[in-house]
């Protein structure tokens, strides 16, 4: 069997010469067999037939296996000299002959720093694509989380013209000037709970005196 790996006729053929040569051995060799066995059949009822006949199965067996020994040993030298003219003459592909999807190689050729270059030229290209998703990918996580708080501020907003409506209709006037005036009391409250806890304070501290 032959050893030349034979990548371009593998490639042309989608499968290796050798690979097709062994299967033809072996579809021969197993019709070798089945011929033996069928020639063992006819052999064993023709002495069947014949009456006095003196010679067993065993002996056939033994014959029958000493021809297809004689016949493999023959095959193997003639399949081997047909194997070698298949894969000079059928099976391979002359150096001077391109295949149709190698032609773009002979009109623009490259040398291994060229190709080396382009290699180096993708490999940046794919980090450049990778940190792009990425940043893409976070650009929308921020774009996510500005409309949920776009979300928030408008329920704010509708909050404060419920309430500017309701201060309207009870009469309460411009909501804002309102809030304003709400915020100045509630301060001026605080002002006196505070003064409020601190004299407590100093009337408790009087009386624990007395």
């Amino acid at each position: 069997m032959s050893v030349n790996p034979m990548a371009y006729e593998t490639q042309f053929f989608g499968f290796t010469p050798q690979t097709c040569m062994l299967r033809v051995y072996i579809a021969f060799q197993d019709y070798l067999f089945e011929m033996m066995l069928v020639v063992e059949g006819v052999m064993l009822k023709k002495l069947d037939g014949i009456p006095g006949c003196k010679i067993s199965p065993s002996q056939i067996r033994k014959c029958t296996e000493k021809f297809l020994l004689f016949m493999k040993e023959h095959f193997d030298k003639l399949f081997s000299k047909m194997e070698e003219v298949l894969l000079q003459l059928v099976l391979n592909i002359p150096e001077n002959v391109l295949l149709p999807e190698d032609r773009v190689q002979e009109e623009y050729p490259y040398s291994k720093e060229e190709f080396q270059a382009l290699q180096d030229e993708l490999q940046q290209l794919q980090q450049q694509y990778r940190a792009e998703a990425a940043a893409e990918q976070a650009l929308r996580a921020e774009l996510e989380e500005q409309k949920a708080v776009k979300a928030e501020l408008e329920k704010i907003l509708q909050c404060f013209d419920a309430l500017e409506n309701i201060c309207r209709e009870h009469g309460a006037g411009n909501f804002k000037e309102s809030f304003a005036f709400l915020t100045q009391s509630s301060k001026k409250l605080q002002d006196v709970l505070k003064d409020v806890e601190e004299k407590s304070k100093k009337l408790k501290q009087h009386d624990q005196l007395v």
